[in-house]
């Protein structure tokens, strides 16, 4: 059984940092990608970034492209999101997905489609 905990989300001032953490248990390491979607209230989830375990490939959504990076610790089963300048817009509940199925490989990492396993979020709220 694959469970994703996330934390690290909080209220800030818009250009301050938060970093996000995505904990896992189970089969999760091993999975060919993890990544980060988020839900902003009236709007589609959508997708913020992705990490490749085997070529550590990252993909990022253009709107956090160069403020957001990805990155993770084998050791510790987890994953980061790193948010530096953070604008009102980015706030939303923020979810740590993984895909551990190889049958899911060749699906677009930026698609919610590609992952089998979905946190319960973390929200974040950036006030101008």
């Amino acid at each position: 059984q694959v469970q994703l905990f996330e934390s690290g989300g909080g209220l800030v001032q818009a250009g301050e940092s938060l970093r996000l953490s995505c904990a896992s248990s189970g089969r999760t390491f091993g999975s060919s990608i993890m990544g980060w979607f988020r839900q902003a209230p009236g709007k589609e989830r959508e997708f913020v970034a992705a990490i490749r375990w085997s070529l550590q490939n990252t993909y990022y959504a253009d709107s956090v492209k160069g403020r957001f990076t990805i990155s993770r610790d084998n050791a510790k089963n987890t994953v980061y999101l790193q948010m530096n300048s953070l604008k009102p817009e980015d706030t939303a509940l923020y979810f740590c997905v993984a895909q551990t199925l190889q049958t899911m490989a060749t699906l677009p990492p930026t698609q919610p489609s590609a992952y089998n396993h979905w946190g319960q979020g973390t929200q974040v709220t950036v006030s101008s």
